[in-house]
């Protein structure tokens, strides 16, 4: 399925370094013009994956982790197929300045998709690290912000709430720029995370009138789990998307089923919880399902969690306008992944939603015993009233903050401004060159010495595609094509300082030919969202590099050596078979 409309290509190279897959504006006015871009768009993404395939180990396969070419000679071979991804030096000199923390652990942090408010150089300065301090002190008190969290009827919150504190008001202001969503339309309530935000949305939607919620998630979610049982609760029809094995597309013919089915006249039909991409895969999903499912009378969460960065300067929110959006922010990439879930209400919906008290809506206050706290002067009152006395001032050696009876709060937020002084094309174009390299790179080690030619990994969701996220789900195989536990597999990779994560893919329909595939995978028992395949993930964030994905696939060819596989399942599996650290 096409998106509905389609945005001219900016810019094309031979290489395949194109605009964002996602750009799009109105529609065309003549058939000429669209079919001119639909075809530019096309030859883009076919070029795209020709020159991968082809440029990076063009029929080689390699059998030893020792015979993987060097680092030197693989990033030489990686720029000059991908001649534009020396346009995000920039990223690299910033990396260096305000997150060098990344650089000085050694760790590689692939183990979640998010987005930064703040960065290290901000942490550092306005809480430097002593020789005496330790990595609990350091966190025990993390500056910036804490959250408070409350139980209040989400409606009265979302009418008479306002904008909080000075303080709040803010974090909202900049966030609602960053998401590019208008006051106007919107309102925003802050929730302690992402499961909070859609727990709320189905302890306050109409389920009794619009009894049906649809959901379209290619992997077990806390979230979404979180949003189903609460549905349940409350009466409503629980329906899910298939994906079909082993690609993991949207089985289009079955959701179009379920998003169509006859309703009564004038009556809504239910929720229709849709991301644009999967953050464990990496499929990307079509727009038009959003279309299709908002003319066929339901209302709609759109999950922006897994988007990049700037993804949703791609997103026509004009266009499709969905009732509820969820994103979560971070407050340091790499430093501390705690941070907080966002909740949009498009304000015409307020009046249908039922009231309900909800937990884990939150309030953003500065954090305690930390500079940010105002003058003993100010001490008496709430927390919330002691906020609108606050402001923040940047120094270039330190954040101070200064008690102002005028509400005229400046907050820096760095992380933000990052990305917004990177933009889309930039931040797409890095990270789309490291996960195709990293997936061509992957399929490229087998086994020695098998007559099948068994490959140690299998990659599950999309291959070398131009419009794949930034995500990876895979299973690491041993030479008797059996599967390295995912725990295992990521317990050794942080040995090595690489975070990886564990997920589950579910809802997965196999055809006839991939029967005796689906006994041998699915070694979970069938739960609510169906039977289950553990896997292991990777996320490639803006500030990843090549080192990163050149380190990951090196830790990964590992793997051929039979001793090493024997040796660790050992180590890990001692003591009656219960796990142990290794």
């Amino acid at each position: 399925m096409q998106s509905p409309c389609f945005k001219e290509v900016e810019q094309v190279c031979s290489h395949g370094c194109c605009s964002n897959p996602l750009l799009f504006a109105l529609p065309a006015t003549t058939t000429t013009t669209t079919e001119k871009r639909t075809s530019t768009s096309s030859a883009c993404r076919k070029n795209f994956a020709n020159t991968t395939t082809i440029s990076f180990f063009a029929n080689t396969h390699f059998t030893d982790h020792e015979s993987l070419p060097s680092f030197k000679e693989s990033l030489a071979t990686f720029t000059r197929t991908y001649p534009k991804y020396s346009d995000t030096a920039r990223v690299d000199r910033m990396r260096g300045q305000e997150y060098y923390h990344l650089s000085l652990s050694n760790r590689i942090c692939l183990d979640y998709i998010g987005i930064g408010l703040f960065s290290h150089l901000q942490l550092q300065t306005h809480h430097p690290v002593s020789p005496s301090s330790t990595s609990s002190d350091l966190h025990s008190d993390f500056p910036f912000f804490s959250t408070i969290y409350k139980s209040v009827n989400l409606k009265t919150q979302l009418v008479h709430g306002g904008e909080g504190s000075e303080f709040e008001a803010s974090f909202r202001k900049r966030i609602m720029e960053f998401m590019n969503v208008s006051g106007d339309d919107y309102s925003l309530v802050f929730t302690s995370n992402k499961s909070s935000a859609f727990k709320i949305v189905s302890e306050a939607y109409p389920f009794q009138t619009s009894q049906k919620l649809l959901t379209v998630y290619d992997y077990k979610s806390e979230a979404v789990d979180a949003m189903v049982s609460a549905s349940e609760k409350r009466g409503a029809k629980i329906m899910s998307a298939e994906f079909k094995w082993p690609r993991m597309r949207i089985h289009s013919a079955r959701l179009r089923k379920l998003v169509e089915r006859k309703r009564k006249k004038k009556k809504a039909r239910g929720l229709f919880v849709f991301p644009l991409q999967s953050r464990t895969t990496g499929a990307s999903y079509s727009y038009q399902w959003m279309s299709m499912a908002q003319e066929n009378g339901w209302h709609l969460l759109l999950d922006a969690c897994a988007l990049g960065p700037k993804d949703m300067d791609s997103f026509g929110l004009s266009l499709f306008r969905p009732d509820f959006l969820i994103c979560s922010f971070y407050k340091v990439f790499g430093e501390n992944p705690t941070g907080f879930g966002c909740l949009f209400v498009k304000k015409s919906m307020i009046p249908i939603m039922e009231d309900s008290t909800s937990v884990g809506i939150a309030t953003l206050v500065p954090a305690k015993n930390s500079s940010f706290q105002p003058d003993e002067e100010h001490s008496s009152g709430s927390d919330l009233e002691l906020q609108q006395h606050q402001s923040f001032l940047q120094t270039p050696n330190q954040i101070v903050i200064h008690d102002q009876k005028k509400k005229n709060l400046e907050i820096e937020y760095r992380g933000l401004d990052h990305v917004d002084s990177l933009g889309l094309m930039l931040i797409s174009t890095r990270t789309r060159c490291l996960i195709n390299w990293l997936t061509n790179a992957l399929t490229k080690l087998q086994h020695p010495n098998t007559e099948t030619k068994t490959p140690l990994v299998q990659i599950y969701g999309p291959r070398i595609r131009f419009d794949r996220g930034p995500a990876l789900a895979f299973n690491v195989y041993d030479w008797k094509g059996e599967k390295v536990e995912p725990a295992l597999v990521q317990k050794l990779s942080d040995r090595n300082n690489i975070s990886l994560s564990q997920g589950f893919l579910q809802q997965i329909w196999f055809a006839d030919k991939y029967a005796d595939e689906k006994e041998r995978l699915i070694t979970t028992k069938k739960t609510k969202g169906g039977q289950e395949i553990a896997v292991v993930t990777a996320a490639i964030n803006f500030l990843a590099d090549f080192e990163d994905v050149y380190r990951l696939w090196a830790f990964i060819a590992r793997f051929l050596d039979a001793d090493f596989v024997e040796k660790e399942r050992w180590r890990y599996t001692a003591l009656d078979q219960k796990t142990i650290e290794v």
